[in-house]
């Protein structure tokens, strides 16, 4: 399965990073590295994480990261794994 990123995604994750980066450039670049490693997982099991409790879709999981919450949707018709967002696990943003 191929794995993309949607714009919205890339711009909370460089927010998240920028913010990081304020105390530790080092933990910033590992964060980023570490939760790129998890998502270049998914897809060996698509369905390891958890239904999104925030779509009504069981294709849009919810994995969780150091606090964050990174929704992606399974699409087995494309053979794609959409990462769509990424946000504190108690604040989803809109």
């Amino acid at each position: 399965m191929t794995i993309i990123y949607k714009k919205t995604f890339e711009n909370q994750l460089l927010h998240i990073i920028n913010h990081i980066a304020k105390d530790k450039i080092g933990a910033s670049i590992g964060f980023a590295n570490e939760l790129e490693e998890l998502i270049f997982l998914i897809p060996d099991n698509p369905f390891k994480y958890k239904p999104s409790i925030y779509f009504d879709n069981k294709n849009i999981r919810d994995m969780t990261y150091k606090g964050y919450t990174i929704n992606y949707k399974v699409n087995f018709d494309k053979n794609l794994i959409e990462v769509l967002r990424i946000f504190n696990r108690n604040k989803p943003s809109r």
